[in-house]
């Protein structure tokens, strides 16, 4: 959240569920909303955190976000899904990647 954050972002909702499924974060820079997951990896040995978000995966989450632009999203906003990697370093600093616009529905 600091990382979002300190990078201009605001938090609309963290850990917003529907059912057993939930929205890591939703996050908002003027209209532009953002459903971020977060992924955290101990190393690189599994490959990227955003390879461990499947086609189920998406679909569930895109189900949620649905349910929180009906409840809370405004004319004119814009909506993407993100993924922020974190990934420890041996002198215990996080690396943080965000990865924009990481997926998108087909509709």
């Amino acid at each position: 959240m600091a990382f979002l954050s300190a990078h201009g972002w605001s938090m609309e909702a963290h850990r917003f569920r529907l059912g057993h499924i939930e929205l890591d974060l939703v996050v908002r820079r003027g209209a532009l909303v953002a459903f971020v997951e977060v992924k955290t990896r101990r190393g690189g040995a599994f490959g990227p955190g955003r390879e461990a978000i499947g086609w189920r995966k998406r679909l569930a989450l895109s189900r949620v976000a649905e349910a929180w632009r009906h409840r809370y999203g405004r004319p004119g906003d814009l909506y993407r899904f993100d993924v922020i990697e974190v990934v420890p370093r041996r002198d215990g600093q996080p690396v943080v990647v965000h990865v924009e616009d990481a997926w998108r529905l087909n509709r």
